[in-house]
């Protein structure tokens, strides 16, 4: 998919929960590249975020059940004379690792970092704007002061705790995207709409576009069918609207 924009719409909550903490997880990694105090913030702040979606279900086993339904549907795969034996060996090998390590973690992922008394306390005041500046949290000041390799050695412990589970994601992700080849569709001005099949939900949907297109999509959907708008906007400062013309663009609709 080069020079491809590629957009994407989750159409179940578990889908969209992976999505949300793969973005997050990248962002961490990206912002463990810098060595500035306000790299460090950043990278706390994700944190707190990552913490937030662990806070709200239990993640652990809601990964391993999907895992466990991606090990069901690839074993099927096993009697098709097409498929790569030893790929889907691989595949299944990763899985049942997978899923192994998960079953290791005793409690709640990343609970213990809820103990922690400087995160718990940057945690009680990000809700305040400006809550987390200097003269708010010294114990947070002093230790944005430290050298960068003490500060980046703590950052990357604290998101440790969470690469088992992050692996899984990634995984999971992964089979999902290459479960559907791009096709493809035309949106007649501006508008694309196809219905599903309950029985067999999709998970994903996934527009491309060209990367030079003055056009972006809108997607929006559930159960039983989902929308693509093409809108346009001229200028940042400006509403967006849909456009009036046919738009020529690759859809896959990913079912696993």
């Amino acid at each position: 998919m080069d020079h491809k924009i590629i957009y994407e719409q989750p159409l179940n909550e578990r889908t969209r929960s992976f999505l949300r903490l793969e973005f997050l997880f990248q962002q961490m990694r990206h912002q463990l590249g810098g060595t500035s105090p306000w790299d460090s913030r950043a990278a706390v702040n994700t944190l707190l975020e990552i913490l937030s979606i662990f806070g709200r279900s239990d993640l652990k086993t809601e990964v391993m059940k999907e895992l466990e339904r991606h090990t069901a549907n690839l074993a099927r795969l096993e009697q098709s004379p097409d498929v790569d034996r030893g790929q889907l060996a691989g595949l299944l090998d990763e899985i049942d690792t997978l899923i192994d390590e998960l079953h290791a973690i005793k409690g709640q992922v990343g609970a213990h970092l809820k103990g922690n008394e400087l995160i718990a306390s940057i945690q009680q005041r990000s809700a305040i704007p400006g809550g987390t500046c200097d003269f708010d949290l010294p114990a947070y000041h002093f230790w944005l002061q430290l050298p960068a390799e003490n500060r980046l050695h703590d950052l990357a412990g604290w998101l440790d705790a969470f690469d088992v589970i992050g692996r899984a994601i990634r995984l999971i992700l992964r089979l999902i995207r290459s479960s559907q080849l791009f096709q493809p569709a035309t949106a007649d001005a501006g508008f694309y709409q196809k219905s599903l099949d309950p029985h067999h939900p999709c998970q994903l949907v996934r527009v491309a576009v060209p990367a030079g297109s003055i056009f972006y999509a809108e997607i929006s959907g559930g159960k039983h069918r989902f929308t693509v708008r093409f809108m346009e906007q001229p200028s940042i400062n400006d509403k967006a609207v849909q456009t009036g013309r046919d738009i020529e663009f690759e859809l896959a609709c990913c079912t696993i």
